[in-house]
């Protein structure tokens, strides 16, 4: 028996959505991505929503906007943009490659999350942004997050990607800031393979996305008619009015994603039962010793959980090595808590990313921290019986 971290998660449905797509001959983007993005907005809370070929992607597109000339207040070279230390490397470079300069934060051990505490003393007068990485299905206290970025008229970018469907205070994350990006990659809350989602209230901001997702087109944008009349000796099918990229999903993609949105809550039940059952197994054992921590939330927290994230406790941590490499040994699929302190990678050292400074907690949960996949079907008591046991067999490696 093997414990990957995400079973196929397609079903017969999902495939044959994108196979009618494939059998139209309609493959690049078109009514189905439509559908799929006002039906996500609707269901999420947001105004806007567009799709992009990966979250990744959808985080480019954010810092993108922000430092867009068509952009309202656009952020400056050199401007500070606050990120937590324990972060993926595509929430990071975008920053980095538009010219704004990173100020990493350090986390809450308890949540895996940003620490509120050292976000406000990081909090400078060249401060515009937040990169705020919902970690694992849950986030920081949004409500505290949300006042202090208000009050410093800092912008937020919900780096949603591993939370889709999760609420803070009854709203959805990724709904709270200026931009809310989702990812739906394969092991994500639902999957389309690839595939990612931008969302915002603004809809200036909306139709600069747009441009930006679409090689600086104006079609399809508010835009098109003021630029149409003012440039009549050119084309108006081809109308270049601002920079960008071609981020744009497939249809197939939308069409596969849209089925399994439909899903969400389904999922997010079973990996939520699937999550307590092992947690409660582990402590139920015999041999149970506090072995591992596991996250803890608020009262106003309701997670999508997207991994169980595991805390090795300190008794057991010169084991870890040897541990990981058991479960590698036996078919437990596992990885670090996203890139750990990434910080500690060889590309920040290749940049100088704040190579002085130090942020414990985020160097604790790379320590002491590895997550495992929380299935979107019903685990058996034969799966659970063989996680526990060979999780716990730390005690004896």
């Amino acid at each position: 028996m093997k414990y990957s971290l995400l079973e196929n998660a397609f079903s017969k449905k999902d495939i044959n959505a994108g196979i009618k797509v494939i059998k139209s001959k309609q493959l690049t983007m078109s009514k189905i991505t439509k559908r799929f993005e006002e039906y996500f907005a609707k269901k999420i809370g947001a105004k806007f929503a567009l799709m992009v070929n990966s979250g990744s992607s959808a985080n480019l597109l954010a810092l993108s906007a922000i430092t867009n000339p068509m952009y309202n207040k656009k952020l400056k070279q050199n401007d500070e943009v606050l990120i937590p230390a324990v972060c993926w490397s595509t929430s990071l470079w975008p920053i980095i490659q538009l010219g704004l300069k990173p100020v990493f934060v350090d986390v809450d051990i308890e949540t895996l999350n940003i620490s509120i505490d050292d976000l406000e003393k990081k909090i400078t007068n060249k401060t515009k942004a937040l990169m705020c990485i919902h970690i694992l299905g849950i986030s920081s206290n949004m409500q505290k997050i949300q006042k202090i970025c208000k009050k410093k008229n800092i912008i937020i970018i919900e780096d949603t990607c591993e939370s889709l469907g999760a609420k803070y205070k009854n709203k959805y994350l990724g709904t709270v800031g200026q931009f809310g990006t989702f990812s739906f990659y394969f092991s994500h809350q639902i999957t389309s393979g690839e595939g990612g989602m931008i969302v915002c209230d603004n809809i200036h901001n909306y139709n600069i996305l747009k441009t930006l997702r679409s090689h600086g087109w104006s079609r399809d944008t508010y835009f098109h008619e003021k630029y149409k009349k003012k440039y009549k000796n050119l084309n108006d099918k081809f109308l270049f009015i601002n920079s960008g990229y071609n981020l744009r999903p497939t249809e197939i993609q939308a069409a596969i994603a849209l089925n399994q949105f439909k899903r969400l809550n389904i999922f997010k039940k079973i990996r939520q039962e699937n999550r307590d059952k092992i947690i409660f197994n582990l402590k139920s054992s015999k041999i149970w010793n506090n072995q591992f921590d596991f996250v803890k939330i608020n009262k106003f927290m309701k997670p999508s959980w997207f991994g169980l994230a595991i805390l090795i406790n300190n008794k057991y941590l010169h084991k870890k090595n040897k541990f990981i490499n058991f479960l590698n040994k036996i078919g437990i699929e596992n990885r670090p808590i996203l890139s750990g302190n990434f910080l500690n990678q060889p590309a920040a050292k290749l940049y100088k990313l704040d190579n002085k400074k130090i942020f414990p907690k985020a160097d604790e949960v790379e320590k002491r921290g590895f997550f495992i996949g929380l299935h979107t079907k019903k685990m058996s008591n034969k799966e659970i019986k063989f996680l526990c046991n060979n999780l716990l067999k730390i005690e004896k490696i």
